[in-house]
């Protein structure tokens, strides 16, 4: 049984902070060049960004953030790069999980990891069972991950689990298998450095997900720049498939949920 509503299949709860929210987080190297600094340094200042990143998300109220650090056609950049990107991903995990573990935030990681060394597999897992427990934000980070080798692979565990289902099968059987199984669909999904597609990401998940794109490159991505994403965000309209009127419909005479609060003011949605 589904642990969250599908969107394809029922009419989600519509938040007015998001829920859940999915970056994918560009212009690292773009950021570095115009600072005329290795593309490495963008690297660097990147998982600063994301740790800011995390703590206004924690602030703002919302439960679950999925970021994109590592694609799977990403180990088509040159070799001393994706060299650097593995050991910083190391680092991190060495420095940074216990600050997560004592802010009660529970770390993931999803993707095909069986690409990398058996180092960084222990603390992934080493990282993922300290904070197991954690009722905070959920902090995922998607690594060696595309979003067709999810449903592949989701595809590929479910018939060895029921072979039974060879031949038909629903998105309920299939959606336990998929690697964000554990978390709602995102409510949100950013892009920063001015590329305005989805790249392999989620590609499940993100049916009814509003898109948000920005020029901000990723190691300029601030909280204040996180905010504007939210706004915008509870500007949207979600229908899920039905009318403007319906939606109208739906809300009674002095219903305040058209309200939503940032830093405690309200906002019209």
């Amino acid at each position: 049984m589904a642990l969250f509503q599908s969107s394809t299949r029922t009419i989600p709860v519509a938040p007015k902070v998001p829920r859940h929210v999915a970056i994918i987080m560009d212009g690292n190297g773009r950021w570095a060049k115009q600072r005329f600094l290795p593309r490495v340094a963008g690297h660097q200042r990147g998982v600063e960004c994301l740790r800011e990143t995390v703590k206004a998300c924690g602030a703002l109220g919302v439960e679950y953030l999925t970021v994109f650090a590592f694609s799977s056609e990403n180990w088509r950049r040159p070799a001393d790069e994706v060299s650097f990107l593995m050991q910083l991903f190391l680092k991190m995990l060495q420095r940074e999980v216990a600050k997560l573990h004592d802010n009660n935030i529970r770390l993931k990681v999803i993707g095909d990891l069986q690409r990398f060394d058996a180092e960084l597999n222990r603390h992934i897992q080493d990282a993922e069972r300290l904070t197991a427990n954690n009722t905070g934000l959920t902090l995922t980070i998607a690594a060696n991950y595309g979003g067709r080798w999810d449903i592949m692979h989701a595809t590929r565990a479910m018939l060895k689990a029921r072979p039974e289902l060879l031949g038909s099968f629903s998105e309920t059987d299939l959606e336990p298998y998929l690697s964000m199984h554990y978390a709602p669909e995102p409510d949100l999904f950013i892009r920063t450095g001015g590329e305005q597609r989805i790249s392999n990401f989620l590609l499940w998940q993100l049916a009814y997900t509003e898109l948000y794109f920005t020029d901000t490159l990723w190691p300029a991505f601030d909280r204040a720049a996180l905010e504007a994403a939210i706004q915008s965000y509870q500007q949207r309209e979600r229908r899920f498939g039905r009318t403007s009127d319906q939606l109208l419909g739906d809300q009674l005479p002095g219903d305040k949920s058209s309200n939503s609060s940032i830093n405690g003011e309200q906002t019209d949605a």
